[in-house]
């Protein structure tokens, strides 16, 4: 992680000339302390990298630098541009250039042997474009407003300052401070509709995503925020679904049946996504316990029978 913030710190300073301590730390969210090791750093590998006081002052490079590949190994090379190419997944338009630089620099020419994609089949341009003005939002730190589909299919306004992005479960999330809740709160993005950059104060919005950012920190390490509570399932799976059980549940849970069919002991979050996660088996797995939630899906599997056979 170090090296590649070297290298990201090395490109600002090339690119700005002058930058101090402070935009740095925040650039990368770490302490400005943090920052002047990494200074130190850079000099200890040859970059002649050097720090001035007063007006305009701050860290810069001396005019005639220019970047040496020589400081990183071949390996190196080659992990940095995958991190970029894995980036790349978050869907971050503005990494290409960055790559090719890097790949013309690095002299690397066959780097395009691995794709890291976690978007859905058939997202398009508009989820794209999405991506980019959260990352804008995180960045600098500004307000956006949205429609949000809640769980209970209602259409609900929302006003937040975006803090990171998450990938969690096979889908993309954006955490943010909620004016609406005052406390952070996070939002699944395929939900998230007419989102518009809105104007604010970039040094308070700091403040409060600051301060939920370790309401979260400290409600994740306590089981709390938006957890949903945890219920022990005993499922039933036939063969031909052996495919999904062994990528989606933890080896240790699964035991293969003589008959072929798989017993998966598991803990998932409760609510209504388990029912429609459960269904998405179709008729290949069955709920053996709970009973309420065998009962849920029974009563669930006889009006859709109705639907049809009625």
């Amino acid at each position: 992680m170090q090296i590649s913030r070297l290298l990201q710190m090395t490109y600002i300073l090339l690119e700005k000339g002058t930058v101090t301590a402070p935009e740095l730390a925040e650039r990368f969210e770490v302490s400005v302390r943090t920052v002047y090791r990494d200074v130190e750093a850079l000099s200890q590998a040859g970059i002649p990298v050097y720090t001035s006081q007063g007006k305009g002052g701050g860290i810069s490079l001396t005019d005639r630098f220019v970047l040496n590949k020589s400081l990183l190994t071949d390996k190196e090379q080659d992990e940095i541009l995958f991190a970029l190419q894995s980036l790349s997944a978050a869907r971050l338009p503005d990494l290409g250039e960055a790559f090719s630089k890097l790949s013309s620099l690095f002299r690397k020419n066959s780097t395009s042997w691995i794709e890291v994609d976690f978007s859905p089949w058939g997202s398009g341009q508009k989820q794209k474009e999405l991506y980019t003005l959260l990352k804008q939002a995180i960045l600098e730190h500004t307000v956006i407003s949205f429609t949000y589909l809640s769980g209970a299919g209602e259409h609900i306004s929302r006003k937040a300052a975006p803090m990171k992005l998450l990938f969690k479960d096979r889908a993309w999330y954006v955490e943010a401070y909620c004016f609406e809740k005052h406390a952070s709160r996070t939002f699944k993005i395929t939900r998230m509709s007419n989102v518009q950059l809105l104007d604010g104060d970039g040094i308070q919005l700091l403040e409060l995503q600051q301060k939920a950012r370790g309401t979260a920190d400290t409600s994740r390490k306590e089981g709390k925020g938006n957890e949903m509570p945890g219920i022990s399932l005993v499922l039933n799976v036939e063969p031909a679904a052996a495919y999904r059980i062994v990528d989606e549940f933890k080896e240790e849970d699964i035991v293969k049946l003589e008959d072929g069919s798989f017993l998966v002991n598991t803990d998932m979050p409760s609510g209504e996504w388990l029912i429609q996660y459960l269904f998405s088996y179709g008729d290949l797995l069955e709920v053996v316990e709970p009973e309420s939630l065998r009962l849920e899906m029974k009563a669930r599997t006889a009006k859709m029978a109705g639907k049809y056979l009625g």
